[in-house]
C-alpha cells in the first residue's frame, strides 16, 4: 500500500509526486486524463526507478493507499477542486486526509472542510511555492488544517520541503484557511517584489543608460549583497539571455509588456481592504499589472500625452547606488505590509500564526526567498509583539540611513517622467508611518461638516460635533453617530 497519493498531474503535480517518491515514500498517482499518468510513471522510471505507481480509475487509486489515506490534490482552483473532492471522497473513509495544494481562496477551504467533516474526512489547504523546480526538488510548504491531519502528513512534507540551515521550509501554519492565507500573502509580496525590480530596471535603463549586459552585471553584483534573493538572481540571468528565436538581441527585449496574473495578488489586496491593513506596495504592483494589460490604450495615449523633455543628468554610478538602496528599503516595506496582513487575519480568526516561522519557511524553495528573511525571522523572534517590521531596531536603522537614496530615486523618476508606483508607494508608507501627526484631522473635520460623523479631540475624551455654519444643527448625543463605524482595525467601534 502506498504512503501517499497525488491527484492532478500537470507540471506541479508531476514534480511534487516525483519529489515525494525521491524522498523514499511510495506514491500513487491519478489524473483525469490517463495520458499524464503514463507520462509520470515513465518519468519515475527514468529518474531512478522511483517508488511511484499510476492508476487511471479513481476508486483503484484511493484503494491503493495505506490507511489513514493521505491524498494531495493539485488541480485548478475553484470548481475543479470541488469536482475532484466529490469524485474521490466517495471512496474515502473517516480519518482519511485530503490536502489541496493549489492556490485557493481561503473561504473555499473553510467551506470544503465543513462539507467533509460529517464524513470524518479531514481537509487541509496547503500553499506550495517554488514553481516547477521547487515542486521537484523542495518547495516551501504552508499547510493549514486540523492538527491531527498535519501530524499524519508531517513526516512526508518535512522531507519533501526545501531544506535550509534551520530546518525544512514547512511548519504547522494553523487551522484550516491559515495555510491558504499565508500563501496568498506570499504571492502578494511576490507581486510587490517583482514590480519594484521592474521599476529599478526602467530607472537603470532609462536614466543610467545601462544595456542588457550591464544590467545583468549589476544584478549579479546586487545578488552578492543584502539584496540577495531568488528574484534578483533570475533577473540577472534574464538580462543576459540572448534571443533563442531569432538569434538576434535579447529575449527580454522581445517580450510584450503585458503582465499576466492568476488572481492571488487581487485576493491579497481585497483582504488588506477587508482587514483595514494598508498594503500600498502590493496594491501599486497590482495596479501596475492592470495598467500593463491596457497596451492598446497606452499606445494611443503615448501619441497624445507628453512627459518631461529632458532627463536629469546624474552620474550613472550614483544612480546605480541609489537604486540599490531604494530597492532594498522598498522591499522591506513590502514584506512588512504582508506580515501585518497575516497577523491581522490571524488575530481576527484566532489562527495563532507565528510570523517568525512564516519568514523561516520562506527562506528556501519559494519565489520570495531572500537573504534578509533570516533577519526578518529574527526580528519577530526577538519581539512577538513587534507592531511593524519597520520599527525593529535593526531595520529601522537601515531605513533611516538609506532613505536619502530612496528619496533621490523617487525624485529622479518624477523629474524624468518614469512611473515608479511601487517605489513611491513604499516611500509614502514609510513617511506616513513615521509621522506622529497626519493631516487626517482635516479629513475627519470634513466628514463631520458634510455628514455629522463627529470627531475626537486632542484635548479631551469623547466624541464631538461642530456647528460649522449657521445651517448645522445640534445632533444630540454625538456618540450615537459612531455606531457601526469601523475602527482602524476593521472592527466596529465600541459604543
Amino acid at each position: 500500500m502506498a504512503d501517499v497519493g497525488l491527484y492532478g498531474l500537470a507540471v506541479m503535480g508531476q514534480n511534487f509526486a516525483l519529489n515525494m517518491a525521491s524522498k523514499g515514500f511510495s506514491v500513487s498517482v491519478c489524473n483525469r486524463s490517463p495520458g499524464k499518468v503514463d507520462t509520470t510513471v515513465q518519468r519515475a522510471v527514468d529518474e531512478g526507478n522511483l517508488p511511484l505507481k499510476g492508476y487511471k480509475q479513481p476508486e483503484e487509486f484511493v484503494k491503493s493507499l495505506a490507511k489513514p489515506r493521505k491524498i494531495v490534490l493539485l488541480v485548478m482552483a475553484g470548481k475543479p477542486v470541488d469536482a475532484t473532492i466529490e469524485l474521490l471522497s466517495q471512496y474515502m473513509e473517516s480519518g482519511d486526509v485530503l490536502i489541496d495544494g493549489g492556490n485557493e481562496w481561503f473561504p473555499n477551504s473553510l467551506r470544503r472542510a465543513e462539507t467533509l467533516a460529517p464524513k470524518g474526512i479531514m481537509f487541509m489547504g496547503m500553499g506550495i511555492s517554488g514553481g516547477e523546480e521547487g515542486a521537484r526538488n523542495g518547495p516551501s510548504l504552508m499547510p493549514g488544517g486540523p492538527r491531527e491531519a498535519y501530524d499524519l502528513i508531517e513526516p512526508i512534507i518535512t522531507k519533501a520541503a526545501a531544506q535550509v540551515d534551520d530546518g525544512p521550509c514547512t511548519t504547522y501554519v494553523g487551522p484550516i484557511g491559515a495555510g491558504n492565507y499565508v500563501k496568498m500573502v506570499h504571492n502578494g509580496i511576490e507581486y510587490g517584489d517583482m514590480q519594484l525590480i521592474a521599476e529599478a530596471y526602467e530607472i537603470l535603463k532609462t536614466c543610467a543608460g545601462l544595456n542588457n549586459d550591464e544590467l545583468a552585471a549589476v544584478f549579479m553584483d546586487w545578488n552578492r549583497t543584502e539584496l540577495a534573493s531568488y528574484l534578483i538572481e533570475i533577473t540577472a540571468l534574464i538580462f543576459a539571455k540572448r534571443d533563442d528565436v531569432t538569434s538576434e538581441g535579447y529575449v527580454v527585449d522581445k517580450v510584450l509588456d503585458k503582465t499576466g496574473m492568476k488572481g492571488t495578488g487581487r485576493w491579497t489586496i481585497q483582504e488588506a481592504a477587508e482587514r483595514n491593513v494598508p498594503a500600498t506596495t502590493m496594491a501599486a504592483a497590482l495596479d501596475a499589472r492592470y495598467l500593463s494589460g491596457r497596451k492598446e490604450e497606452r499606445v494611443a495615449a503615448s501619441a497624445v500625452l507628453e512627459g518631461p523633455k529632458e532627463i536629469p543628468s546624474i552620474d550613472r554610478a550614483q544612480i546605480i547606488s541609489d537604486c540599490k538602496e531604494a530597492l532594498y528599503c522598498s522591499k522591506i516595506v513590502s514584506y512588512a505590509q504582508g506580515m501585518n496582513l497575516i497577523r491581522e487575519a490571524s488575530d481576527q480568526f484566532d489562527w495563532k500564526v507565528d510570523l517568525a516561522e512564516c519568514a523561516r519557511i520562506w527562506k528556501g524553495g519559494c519565489i520570495i526567498r531572500a537573504g534578509f528573511l533570516d533577519r526578518i525571522r529574527a526580528a519577530y523572534a526577538r519581539n512577538v509583539e513587534l507592531p511593524n517590521l519597520l520599527v525593529d531596531p535593526d531595520f529601522a536603522g537601515e531605513l533611516n540611513s538609506k532613505q536619502a537614496s530612496w528619496r533621490r530615486i523617487v525624485s529622479l523618476c518624477v523629474a524624468s517622467g518614469i512611473a515608479c508606483p511601487a517605489f513611491s508607494a513604499s516611500l509614502g508608507y514609510f513617511d506616513s508611518y513615521r509621522k506622529a501627526r497626519l493631516p487626517a484631522n482635516l479629513t475627519q473635520a470634513q466628514r463631520d461638516f458634510f455628514g455629522g460623523h463627529t470627531y475626537e479631540r486632542i484635548d479631551r475624551e469623547g466624541w464631538f460635533h461642530c456647528a460649522w455654519t449657521a445651517s448645522h444643527k445640534d445632533i444630540g448625543d454625538a456618540t450615537q453617530r459612531t455606531a457601526g463605524e469601523l475602527s482602524s482595525k476593521g472592527h466596529e467601534k465600541e459604543k
